[in-house]
């Protein structure tokens, strides 16, 4: 008998993508926030990139040499072979699944979708890549990657902090209708209240959009991936301001359902088991800005 989309345990392309896909790039803020997403085949993603500018090109007058300059070449790796996949089991009685008074499907549908879209948006954010050794086992996220702009030990930022950050941002040559700012829910509020020499509040709503907050004219993020506790027994916590088209996502594996029937049969149980492979790197880490040890 031949092998069908009913008898096969893996979901079909279609179901997944309305299972956990498109829902988990809406969810996550990081790959909702405009990176740029390269698919791949599972083996490590190299993305050449030019280096800085020709160093004098020069003027030249007629028959005059031409002078020769070289171009440097750079490169941003993606998914090394060590990389991990995070996978996720979560099991079920048939009991349940047919006693359940709510469609139990959506239900852990919605619970995978959050727990590994939180997973993946605290790698993105501040993940150390593995404890800062060697080689990366996960992604190494935007508060640790090397060559970012900083601002130190902030504390409590003035407007003119922001200003001063908005002004690193803009100076590394970063499209600024793709700016936009990730903070914690704590910080939101207390910065919400920052105002103006005419008594003017700085974030404020979006007329176009409900529920999306703009300060100093670029969008803002609010997420509690953003460690709110820089240290034990801190308070202090960052905020990124950052170009993410100038942040690139390689997806190995996209979210990948599968049905498991037949393993816990003796437990006249089921499964559903989640894998999924991301890394994240920058493509210019000088459009992303964090300012640290900010305490609100």
């Amino acid at each position: 008998m031949a092998v069908s989309t009913a008898s096969a345990p893996e979901l079909t392309a279609e179901q997944v993508q309305k299972i956990l896909i498109l829902p988990l790039e809406d969810k996550s803020v990081i790959l909702s926030s405009g990176v740029r997403n390269f698919p791949t085949n599972g083996s490590p993603v190299r993305i050449p990139k030019l280096g800085g500018p020709v160093a004098d090109p020069g003027w030249t007058g007629e028959n005059e040499p031409i002078p020769e300059r070289d171009v440097d070449f750079g490169e941003v790796l993606l998914l090394p072979e060590t990389m991990k996949s995070i996978k996720v089991i979560t099991r079920f009685s048939n009991e349940l699944a047919r006693q359940a008074i709510v469609a139990l499907d959506a239900v852990l549908q919605a619970r995978l979708v959050k727990d590994v879209a939180d997973k993946f948006d605290q790698a993105f954010i501040s993940g150390d890549g593995n404890d800062g050794g060697a080689p990366l086992t996960s992604p190494l996220g935007l508060l640790n990657m090397a060559g970012t702009q900083e601002m130190l030990t902030v504390g409590v930022p003035s407007l003119d902090d922001l200003h001063d950050a908005d002004g690193l941002v803009l100076g590394a040559d970063v499209d600024p209708t793709k700016v936009r700012w990730f903070l914690t829910s704590r910080d939101f509020i207390a910065l919400r209240k920052i105002k103006d020499t005419q008594e003017r509040y700085q974030i404020q709503p979006d007329p176009t959009q409900a529920g999306v907050y703009v300060l100093l004219g670029h969008p803002v993020t609010i997420t509690n991936r953003v460690p709110a506790n820089g240290g034990v027994g801190t308070n202090e916590s960052s905020i990124v301001l950052a170009d993410m088209s100038q942040v690139a996502v390689a997806r190995d594996l996209a979210p990948s359902v599968t049905i498991l029937r037949e393993r816990y049969a003796d437990y006249d149980q089921q499964a559903i088991r989640v894998v999924a492979r991301y890394d994240i790197g920058a493509l210019n880490a000088e459009a992303i800005v964090v300012l640290r040890a900010v305490t609100l």
